[in-house]
Formats: C-alpha cells, structure tokens, sequence
C-alpha cells in the first residue's frame, strides 16, 4: 500500500490520541476543582481558562485539528498527485513546529519539575509532551505530498507564541493561582518572576531562549519541506 494511502489515516489516529489526552487532563482538572475547598481553587471559569492557557494543551490541539484537516484533504485528492495546498502546508509547519519546541522544552526544562501528586495523568502527560510530538517530527521527515514553502513562513510561526507569551505575562496577575491562592498564577514555572532568580529579567531570558528554539526549529521544519517538496515536484 501506497504511503499517501495509509499516511491520513495515521493522521487521524494521532490527532484521536492526542485529543483523548487533552480530555483525559481536562476531565482530572475539572474533578480536582469541583472538590476543591477554597474559592479560586474552584472557580470553574478560571480553572478551564488556565487549562486553555497552557502552550501544550494548545499546541496539541492545534496540531489535532491539523491532522484532522490534512486527513481530510488526503482522502478527498487520494486518486491525484497534487501537493498539499500552501495554506495547508503553513499550518503543518506551525503545528509541527509547536509540538517539536513542546516537546524539546518539557524534556529538557520541565522533566524533573515535581508536581503535587494526583494532578496529572500520566499516560497523559507522556502523549501531550512526548509521543504526540515525535509524531509531529516523523510526520515532517516522511509525510507525502509535501509543498516547499518560502522561508517567510518561519516568521508566520512565531506569531503565535509571541502573541501567548504576552498574553500569558498580562494575564498572570490578574489569576489568583487556584493551587495556591497567590495573587498571580504562571502556568510554567520559568515564566514566573516571583520563582525565577532575577525576576523578570531571568524570565526575558528564558523567553529569548525559547524564541530561539521556535525560530530555529521552525527553520529546519521549513527547511525538509522544501527539499522533500522540491523532490516531489521533480518526479
């Protein structure tokens, strides 16, 4: 069987995956805060918005629905040869691109990060972190079909985690932390001040360091598509 046969299918089985492991960390969070005995511990508004606020959740989704719109497209051109269309090409490379940085961040910062137990599920927290992403970068080394895009696009992929990174620090503190009750709630540890030795300016750094990574890991996505697409178009 063809690749571009079986490859959506794959697809869809990993945006179900990836998917059922969001929902398996919503459903936890919502159960730890419907029992929750302080006020914003269980303020169920704020506690779903602080799941949404999380760049993993969000990247996992993004990259769901990716999948999801891809398979389709796959499935709907299977009799030709035609190559993914540009805009489709564009939000693979995001989603590739935020799932790779998610992975790389998690397992290098976040790792040994202790939690307080129970909070997580841990079949979970492997998908959303480690085997979802994987999947991301075999999907950038051997999906078909693949289109060369412009380098342009590396600058379309940040604008994403630019906007969430400001929307995360203007947000915090306005969050009463539901784990804690402090007067501003981070939803990772190297993006708070108050925990990061020099404050704001330790976070700045994490968040060019991060920038970097985005940037650099969105040019090696941008940069197999355009050798894999250019092979493509030669055939």
């Amino acid at each position: 069987m063809q690749t571009k046969t079986w490859w959506p299918y794959a697809r869809l089985a990993a945006a179900a995956l990836g998917l059922a492991a969001v929902v398996a960390q919503l459903s936890l969070t919502l159960q730890l805060a419907a029992v929750d005995p302080t006020p914003w511990g269980s303020h169920l508004p704020t506690v779903w918005w602080n799941f949404l606020s999380f760049f993993t959740i969000d990247s996992n989704v993004i990259a769901a629905v990716a999948f999801i719109i891809a398979a389709v497209w796959s499935i709907r051109h299977r009799r030709d040869r035609e190559q993914e269309p540009s805009w489709l090409a564009i939000l693979l490379v995001c989603a590739s691109t935020y799932m790779i940085v998610t992975g790389i961040v998690y397992n290098t910062l976040l790792r040994g990060y202790e939690l307080p137990q129970g909070v997580t599920v841990p079949w979970s927290n492997e998908v959303l972190h480690v085997v979802f992403p994987l999947i991301l970068l075999i999907d950038v080394l051997f999906a078909p079909r693949r289109r060369a895009l412009p380098w342009g696009t590396v600058f379309i992929t940040a604008a994403f985690p630019l906007a969430w990174a400001v929307y995360t620090m203007i947000r915090a503190n306005f969050v009463i932390a539901p784990a804690t009750g402090a007067e501003y709630w981070y939803p990772y540890p190297f993006l708070n001040p108050h925990f990061i030795p020099g404050g704001y300016l330790g976070v700045a750094a994490y968040i060019v360091g991060i920038a970097i990574a985005i940037i650099g890991v969105a040019c090696f996505v941008v940069w197999v598509g355009r050798r894999r697409g250019a092979s493509l178009t030669a055939l």
